[in-house]
């Protein structure tokens, strides 16, 4: 069991590293294939939505089939294939199927992790190992900022993506061979979706999960790259992303162990993001505040942004045995959707908006909405610690 949490945690981290490397190479996929920041925010948006558009099958196939054979199979062909063709891309067309197909690869990781931890361990323990476990993995937002800019300088982003492309391969045929199935549920019992609907308390949940990873996902996974760029100059891009990467790390640990301390998971959910929304109001009302202040607000986003572990182990509560494969598949297919979509949406924005200092201000303006209007829902949800 360890071997195999061991090497889903590896594959995590590439799942990280996928979601937040175009923000550090988008100059140079500028400069080769003349694509612009507005193209790219859909590429990530693609990501985002392949990937939710995975979680539903992925949860049947959890429940059926099982995490080993799911992550191994997914990650390796798709995930593998799709960092491939992302290194031999030469128009945006094939960004966009590279990102659609690594997005595919990357769904089942963390959700086969989960469901190991909901099948295996007690529930009240959940939400700390899953934010260890999306800590360590978060290594791979490190990853993919100062360690490849440098790559990307000395081999070139083409060779830094094709080594990538074979460890994700590597890391599949790992899954493969290591990670093992939990025992399957006594009497067989097996639920569906609608019997996850019928559950009135995830319908509190489900739109925080919609808002509350979609801004540290979006600015970090692509935003803060041009956003720096344009307003202190590219030569910082990789430093600060890696402090608001540092900076997701520490919150997911941060989060892990908070419901035992303070006795509740939603309000320490609902303070982080209520507090997420008034740093991206501050940001809304000056877009420039200097580099070491903005480099400070986006960490502290980041930081708040990263109660995701604690708001799925919220919901996973309410989940019986049989239904933990759908119920959490469909936690996290309203996460990532919600960033897929804002992606899409703050594309467009940015362009309507002008662009440049204007445009950053209005993304900082509907994420910071988007997040109150989360946290409203939200704060109607009945809590949980069991």
């Amino acid at each position: 069991m360890k071997s195999g949490i061991a090497i889903l945690t590896l594959a995590y981290v590439l799942s990280q590293f996928y979601r937040a490397f175009l923000a550090v190479l988008a100059p140079d996929l500028t400069a080769d294939l003349n694509v612009t920041p507005a193209d790219l925010s859909r590429a990530s948006g693609i990501w985002f939505l392949a990937f939710a558009a995975m979680q539903l099958p992925i949860g049947w196939a959890l429940d059926h089939v099982g995490p080993r054979r799911t992550a191994a199979l997914l990650l390796g062909v798709a995930g593998g294939g799709g960092a491939l063709l992302f290194a031999v891309a030469s128009a945006g067309w094939q960004i966009d199927l590279a990102m659609a197909l690594i997005g595919v690869g990357s769904a089942p990781v963390l959700m086969a992790s989960y469901y190991i931890f909901a099948r295996t361990f007690r529930p009240a323990i959940f939400a700390t190992l899953a934010g260890v476990l999306i800590g360590v993995g978060s290594l791979g937002n490190i990853a993919a900022s100062v360690p490849l800019s440098w790559a990307a300088e000395i081999v070139g982003w083409r060779s830094a993506m094709t080594t990538l492309a074979v460890l994700t391969a590597a890391t599949a045929v790992g899954c493969l061979l290591l990670v093992r199935d939990p025992e399957t549920v006594e009497g067989g019992k097996r639920g569906s979706l609608l019997d996850v609907l019928k559950i009135p308390a995830i319908w509190a949940i489900l739109p925080m999960l919609l808002v509350n990873y979609a801004p540290a996902a979006g600015l970090r996974g692509l935003w803060a790259g041009p956003y720096v760029a344009d307003s202190y100059g590219a030569e910082y891009v990789g430093t600060v992303t890696l402090v608001m990467g540092l900076a997701m790390i520490v919150g997911n640990f941060a989060y892990g162990p908070a419901d035992r301390i303070f006795g509740t998971r939603k309000y320490v959910v609902l303070a982080g993001n209520l507090a997420g929304a008034a740093i991206l109001g501050v940001l809304w009302w000056m877009p420039v505040p200097g580099l070491v202040a903005a480099t400070a607000l986006l960490a502290a986003v980041g930081f708040l942004g990263s109660s995701y572990a604690l708001c799925v182990a919220h919901g996973r509560a309410f989940f019986p045995p049989h239904l933990v494969g759908r119920g959490v598949t469909l936690l996290n297919l309203f996460s990532i959707g919600g960033v897929g979509v804002m992606q899409f949406a703050t594309g467009p924005l940015f362009t309507a908006s002008g662009g440049g200092v204007a445009g950053y201000q209005t993304l900082f303006g509907a994420f910071a909405l988007a997040l109150l209007a989360g946290s409203i829902v939200y704060a109607f949800a009945p809590d949980n610690t069991n």
